[in-house]
């Protein structure tokens, strides 16, 4: 199926992890403009184990999306039969996640006759920066930084995506949910941290930069590795409470938070003035931290490099980012998705444009 490349309006939906999310979105010209986006939230929930539970996860989003796809409606003004298309993340994410929203998505379009376009999650993160008033122009070096990805990535057009970087082990959402336990703060990770760390000094422990060595020797530039950061956290945890001393949790957080956002905007800094990019843009749900935001503009602007930031309330998951990715996709006048399109747990940025071949990847 080809879909009318003079298309605008676009019905998405995101389910891939604990968010689920519909929002409607509408190019007019040349402006994205957002007509309705609704968001359940289950952090209250998952907050009691400590982390997502995938079962869980797929009951609720089975419970909201329907809700959530008519408050749209109503709020944008349209009907089904009105959309030039219809979206759902397929990949990557829990795989019971992306089924409701993948199923669903397909099933309206089979309905009502609607061309499906199944969506790489990251893809849509990238597309978030465009929910700004400062969209950058290609090409440029993204930052994706969240609780599944800590990635560097090179954008040359709207899909021809290069991977400078990458995590070796945690990715950085993942690693201050981790460090947040340690210091008996709740989930998610991320906000209690930076919350706990205000008031903290961030100098009064000197915790590790993790490198990841290259075999042909030195130390690969622009990946990350934050496993033995977090294991250093628990050393320092381990050592006062030996010595019967109250844990500094403030400072401790601070501490942490700190090396972090020093890791991610001095390889991030680097990757750009290598790849000779004078545009970074900072997206995913680590980007919304404060201390990380103030660092990169700070630095970059001691480098010449121009800062593109995601809007904060699109920096965690969101169908917002997925139907802008989407309407890139739509209005490029190619394939859409094959209506039996799954999901799948894992795929690289990289691939996001098998999504749209005649014989569906998965």
């Amino acid at each position: 199926m080809r879909y009318n490349p003079i298309a605008q309006t676009v019905l998405a939906l995101e389910t891939s992890c604990d968010e689920s999310a519909v929002a409607v979105v509408r190019l007019e010209g040349s402006k994205i403009k957002l007509l309705a986006n609704r968001i359940a939230s289950q952090v209250a929930e998952h907050s009691k184990w400590g982390g997502v539970v995938p079962e869980i996860a797929s009951r609720r989003h089975l419970e909201a999306i329907p809700f959530l796809i008519d408050e749209a409606l109503k709020e944008s003004g349209q009907s089904i039969e009105t959309f030039d298309a219809i979206a759902s993340t397929v990949t990557p994410g829990l795989s019971g996640a992306l089924l409701v929203g993948s199923v669903t998505g397909r099933t309206l379009s089979r309905l009502y006759d609607i061309p499906y376009l199944g969506m790489h999650h990251l893809e849509g993160h990238l597309a978030s920066v465009r929910l700004g008033d400062n969209p950058p122009d290609y090409p440029y070096l993204v930052l994706l930084v969240s609780g599944g990805h800590t990635e560097l990535i090179r954008v040359d057009s709207d899909f021809e995506f290069h991977r400078l970087g990458r995590s070796h082990d945690d990715a950085a959402g993942e690693a201050f949910d981790k460090v947040a336990r340690l210091l008996g703060l709740p989930y998610p990770g991320g906000p209690a941290i930076q919350i706990c760390a205000q008031t903290g000094n961030p100098s009064r422990f000197s915790l590790p930069k993790g490198r990841v060595s290259n075999p042909k020797g030195g130390f690969y530039p622009y990946d990350f590795s934050f496993s033995g950061l977090k294991t250093a956290v628990l050393r320092q945890i381990e050592k006062i409470k030996s010595d019967q001393r109250k844990l500094p949790i403030h400072d401790l957080a601070a501490s942490f938070e700190n090396v972090v956002a020093e890791v991610l905007v001095e390889r991030s800094i680097r990757c750009a003035l290598d790849q000779d990019l004078k545009n970074l843009v900072l997206v995913g749900g680590v980007a919304a931290n404060t201390r990380l935001r103030q660092m990169m503009r700070q630095m970059a602007f001691e480098k010449s490099v121009s800062v593109h930031m995601a809007p904060t309330e699109f920096c965690t998951d969101n169908a917002a980012m997925i139907g802008v990715a989407a309407l890139s996709r739509l209005l490029s006048g190619g394939n859409a998705s094959s209506i039996e399109m799954g999901v799948s747990a894992r795929c690289s940025l990289e691939e996001a444009n098998f999504l749209y071949m005649k014989k569906p990847p998965f």
